[in-house]
C-alpha cells in the first residue's frame, strides 16, 4: 500500500543481495477446505506461464481471462460520479444473486476523482477517501456500484469480520486542521448490504487513531489483530480485547463506540515478542522460516494519541517493531501478517523483501511462514518483492498483492512454498492490491491501484503444481 515513503521511493541499498523465498511448513492449512482440488500437470509451476495480454492491462496463465469491474474516472456511481481513484483493499460477499464488493479508495487528497461526499454518508467533507460498494452476478460481471462510506482519508486494507461486514482502515495520522474538519486514522465498519447501515459515519476510537493497514477478527473470541504501517519509530502490530460480555455482529461494533466510554472500550494492546527470555526488538530479525517468538502483549497508554503517535508511547524494550506492516487475513486458527520489506537504514535488523507471520492465539506465539530475500533485479520477471495484501487460495497455498520495485505481479504461494506468477500488471508498475476470491472460489477480484481498475479473473482453478512431477 500507498504511505509517506514508498516501498517504490527507497534507492536499493542491496543489489547484490540474494533473492529466494522459503515457506515453514504446509501453507495448505490456511484455506481450509478446498473447493475443487484438481491436480496440476506434472512438470507445471503454478498455472503454467503468464500469456501476454494483448490488450497490455492485464496477462495471466493460458486458460484465464479477466473483465473490468471498475474502473477509476470511466465507470459510473449510481449517484452518476465516476468510480473513484486508487482501488485498493476489498472484501468479497456473497448475495442471494452474486457478490458485493467493498472496495477501498486510498485516496490523500491530490487524486483526480475523490468519493463523492453524499449527504448523511459523510464523515469529514474535507477529506476525499472512503469505500465503495461494487455488485456482480454469479460471473462477475458489473451490475452497480454506490458509495457506502465518504469522508475518510486514505482507506488502505482493512478485513472482513465473522458477521459478513466491512472494517475499512485510515492509514494516516491526520489531525483535523486546514481542509480537515475532524482527526482521522481510524477504522470504520461498512455494511456490504444495507446502506442505511452506513449512515452516519463511526470513527470505532477504541481500535486507536494511527496509520492502519489491516485487520484480521477471531471468530471465536471477536478479538482485532491490527497492523501499522508507519516508521520512525517503525510501526506496531495490535490486538484489541473487547469487553466483558460483547458479542460481535451487526451494528455492535458502531453501539460500541457510541456507548458511554466507548471511546477506550476493551483493551487495546501492542505485541511485544520474546525468544527464550529475551526480548526481540524487531521481526526482522527473523531470517529462517520457523523461527517462533512467545508474545506478550502491553496496554496502549493513549489509544488516541492525543499528544504523542501511538508508537511512540513505547520505548523498543516494551515492544517489537516492524518496518511496513501490512495486509492481514484470518486463517488456520490464527491471523496471518505481512511485512513488505526491511532495510538497515530505516532501523531493521536485518534486510528482506518480504516476510508472511502467523500469530497463534491459543499458545500466544508467532512463527516466521515465509521469507523473500532481498531481489537483485526487480525487472526480471521471474523474482518477487514487496508483498501487501495476502488472501488465501481455495484451491492451496496464498497470493500475495505484490507491492515491490519494477515488474509488478499477483504473486501465489504453493502449499509446499513454490512461488510463481498468477498475473503482471502490463500497462504500469502500479502496485496490485485487494486480491479476494468470491465464496464459491471461482472468481478472484483484485484491484490495480493507479490508475485504477477492479478487475474479475476466471480460469481453470486447481491446486497449483510446484515444478515437479506431482503435488
Amino acid at each position: 500500500m500507498t504511505s509517506s515513503i514508498s516501498r517504490r521511493d527507497l534507492l536499493r541499498t542491496s543489489a547484490a543481495g540474494t533473492l529466494g523465498i522459503a515457506v515453514a511448513g504446509s501453507v495448505e492449512a490456511i484455506a481450509g477446505p478446498a473447493a475443487a482440488q484438481t491436480v496440476a500437470a506434472p512438470g507445471v509451476t503454478g498455472y503454467g506461464p503468464l500469456v501476454t495480454d494483448p490488450a497490455g492491462l492485464l496477462s495471466l496463465p493460458r486458460g484465464f481471462s479477466y473483465t473490468i469491474v471498475a474502473q477509476a474516472g470511466k465507470t459510473l456511481l449510481d449517484s452518476g460520479q465516476p468510480t473513484p481513484s486508487d482501488a485498493d483493499g476489498t472484501g468479497v460477499f456473497r448475495s442471494r444473486d452474486g457478490f458485493v464488493l467493498v472496495n477501498n479508495h486510498e485516496i490523500g487528497g491530490s487524486e483526480p476523482y475523490g468519493v463523492p461526499p453524499l449527504p448523511g454518508l459523510t464523515y469529514d467533507p474535507g477529506a476525499r477517501g472512503g469505500t465503495t460498494n461494487i455488485v456482480v452476478d454469479r460471473r462477475g460481471k458489473r451490475v452497480r456500484e454506490y458509495v457506502s462510506v465518504a469522508g475518510t482519508h486514505n482507506n488502505c486494507a482493512g478485513g472482513v469480520t465473522p458477521w459478513d461486514t466491512w472494517l475499512t482502515c485510515e492509514e494516516t495520522e491526520q489531525r483535523a486542521g486546514g481542509v480537515y474538519q475532524k482527526d482521522h486514522g481510524y477504522v470504520f465498519e461498512v455494511d456490504p448490504f444495507d446502506q442505511k447501515a452506513n449512515q452516519d459515519p463511526v470513527a470505532l476510537k477504541f481500535l486507536g487513531r494511527y496509520a492502519h493497514e489491516a485487520v484480521a477478527v477471531d471468530p471465536r473470541t471477536d478479538a482485532i489483530y491490527l497492523t501499522e504501517d508507519a516508521s520512525g519509530p517503525n510501526g506496531l502490530y495490535f490486538r484489541w480485547v473487547p469487553p466483558h460480555g460483547f458479542k460481535g455482529r451487526k451494528g455492535a461494533l458502531r453501539r460500541l463506540a457510541l456507548s458511554p466510554g466507548g471511546a477506550t472500550a476493551g483493551k487495546l494492546q501492542a505485541m511485544s515478542c520474546f525468544k527464550g527470555g529475551k526480548h526481540i526488538p524487531d521481526l526482522s530479525a527473523a531470517t529462517q522460516p520457523g523461527t517462533t517468538y512467545k508474545v506478550k502483549w502491553v496496554d496502549v497508554p493513549d489509544r488516541d494519541a492525543k499528544t504523542v503517535s501511538v508508537r511512540k508511547q513505547f520505548t523498543d524494550d516494551q515492544v517489537t517493531r516492524s518496518r511496513k506492516l501490512e495486509g492481514a487475513w484470518w486463517g488456520d486458527g490464527g491471523a496471518y501478517f505481512v511485512a513488505s520489506y526491511a532495510r538497515d537504514d530505516d532501523g531493521s535488523v536485518n534486510e528482506h523483501d518480504g516476510q508472511v507471520w502467523f500469530y497463534d492465539p491459543k499458545d500466544e506465539t508467532v512463527t516466521l511462514r515465509t521469507i523473500f530475500g532481498v531481489n537483485p533485479d526487480p525487472e526480471a520477471d521471474t523474482n518477487y518483492d514487496g508483498p501487501d495484501n495476502i488472501t488465501v487460495s481455495p484451491y492451496g497455498g496464498v497470493i500475495l498483492a505484490e507491492d515491490g520495485e519494477g515488474v509488478s505481479h499477483l504473486v501465489g504461494v504453493t502449499k509446499k512454498g513454490t512461488p510463481f506468477p498468477l498475473a503482471r500488471n502490463e500497462e504500469s508498475d502500479s502496485e496490485f492490491a485487494g486480491p479476494v476470491f468470491s465464496q464459491d472460489g471461482k472468481i478472484l477480484f483484485a484491484c490495480v491501484q493507479s490508475p485504477g481498475y477492479v478487475f474479475a479473473i476466471t480460469g481453470p482453478w486447481r491446486r497449483p503444481g510446484d515444478g515437479g512431477k506431482g503435488n
